[in-house]
């Protein structure tokens, strides 16, 4: 498994980590276990994908933004863990807001899920709960958090 290599293959880069926006910690290390503090689709100091699901937001764009979400995921990790102490991801809950009659928060989330098993291989396959609310954070269209299992703890 060579992560930024398959990141390269699929022409994609990790963002720059983002700074945590309040009194917390972007990677929490327990024991062997990291999570991930939620992650919404910045690059950099812009805030993308703002709005709702199904009203001024297309499936697509949702998609690509929770794509994003878990770039930045990645880019927590590599930067705080490393990519070489990952035995795998274990969970992840995905967060969205949409308009009242848009349903199609699996294609969504897939955005995240495809892109973990894409760049982390066997080690992202993982489970995930999927949550719609009533509002995000800057009005973000999706957020995402996750949790690690890691070797030598």
């Amino acid at each position: 498994m060579n992560p930024l290599e398959n990141l390269r293959n699929l022409k994609l880069a990790l963002p720059e980590v983002s700074t945590p926006g309040g009194n917390y910690t972007s990677v929490n290390i327990r024991a062997n276990i990291a999570y991930v503090a939620i992650q919404f689709p910045i690059v950099g100091n812009e805030y993308l994908y703002q709005g709702r699901l199904g009203d001024n937001m297309s499936t697509e764009e949702g998609y690509r933004a929770m794509e994003l979400c878990a770039l930045n995921v990645l880019a927590q990790i590599n930067s705080k863990v490393g990519f070489d102490r990952l035995v795998g991801l274990n969970h992840i809950d995905i967060y969205f807001q949409a308009g009242e009659n848009w349903d199609e928060s699996p294609k969504v989330a897939n955005g995240a899920s495809d892109l973990f098993v894409n760049v982390l291989e066997e080690k992202g396959l993982h489970s995930r709960a999927i949550f719609g609310v009533q509002s995000l954070p800057r009005n973000f269209s999706v957020g995402l958090t996750a949790s690690f299992t890691l070797a030598g703890a």
